[in-house]
């Protein structure tokens, strides 16, 4: 196993101490503000975490020669992980109910509160608003987190399908599927009666459940088995649909996510996939006493 290390600034004390504790062979340079530590041994992995969470440092241990063609399809959760907002958060804003709005969301991507219910309750909220607000919201607060649309483009480049997967609103999953060129993507139906949010949703909920359902439809459809599945959420209702994919990574995630992914990206954007998973590196070896 190789064991990759990231960060915004990777101090050189604390990678020559990551490869005396993880006993490699070796460090290589993967790409700025990452690097690969060679034939460490994954019974130290206590150890590791307990060492980076200090230096605020992510970190994961990865099957040597990994690469991001080894996947086949790649599914991404979109409010707080390929974007950085909670799109219905910010629509609450201009209805005057962004704190009310948000605590429920919040409570709901910890698994404090049936989602379903915290979905009604949240639109309800937004009844009689006028449809221009999500216009708004698009346009004015919609961004998308770093290494984002480098990490989709990566994957298309790969051959890998992609699928976004949002528990939000086709308004939005719709423009961004456009926007990346998601190759499926599939969220909730905002009602629209007289030009006014009418407080419901309507068609399929794209809850947990139907997050983890869209995987398995596509895994199917391709032919593909568990382990060539890659997925990524950072909440509570994202756990089913990490739960399909052999490879799960809980980006910026709630800790009830972490616990149960098998990376969690805390610090660095989402091109640090590209990191974890790159085959050779883009440099030679630097030898087990350099760091940055």
């Amino acid at each position: 196993m190789n064991l990759v290390i990231q960060g915004d600034d990777v101090e050189t004390p604390d990678l020559k101490e990551l490869h005396r504790m993880a006993r490699g062979s070796g460090i290589e340079r993967v790409s700025d503000g990452a690097f690969r530590i060679t034939k460490a041994d994954p019974s130290t992995k206590a150890q590791v975490a307990a060492h980076c969470a200090k230096a605020r440092l992510d970190w994961g241990f990865v099957e040597e020669g990994r690469t991001l063609c080894d996947f086949r399809l790649l599914a991404m959760d979109m409010d707080s992980t390929l974007i950085s907002i909670e799109c219905i958060d910010e629509i609450a804003d201009f209805a005057g109910r962004k704190a009310e709005v948000a605590a429920v969301t919040a409570a709901a991507m910890r698994g404090e509160i049936d989602w379903p219910e915290s979905l009604r309750r949240r639109v309800k909220a937004l009844a009689g608003l006028d449809e221009g607000a999500l216009e708004a919201v698009y346009a004015q607060r919609l961004r998308f987190n770093p290494g984002a649309q480098t990490l989709v483009a990566a994957a298309k480049r790969s051959g890998v399908k992609t699928l976004l997967v949002s528990g939000g609103f086709t308004f939005f999953t719709d423009r961004v599927r456009e926007r990346l060129g998601f190759d499926h993507a599939y969220s909730n139906v905002l009602d629209v009666e007289g030009g006014r949010l009418a407080g419901t949703v309507s068609g399929p909920l794209v809850d947990a459940h139907g997050k983890a359902q869209h995987v398995a439809r596509l895994k199917a459809e391709l032919g593909i088995g568990r382990e060539e599945v890659l997925a990524i959420g950072d909440g509570a209702n994202d756990l089913p649909m990490l739960a399909q994919a052999g490879t799960s990574i809980a980006y910026h995630a709630k800790p009830v996510v972490r616990e149960k992914a098998d990376y969690a990206l805390d610090y660095v954007g989402l091109d640090g996939v590209l990191a974890m998973f790159s085959g050779s590196p883009e440099s030679s070896a630097i030898g087990s006493g350099e760091g940055k």
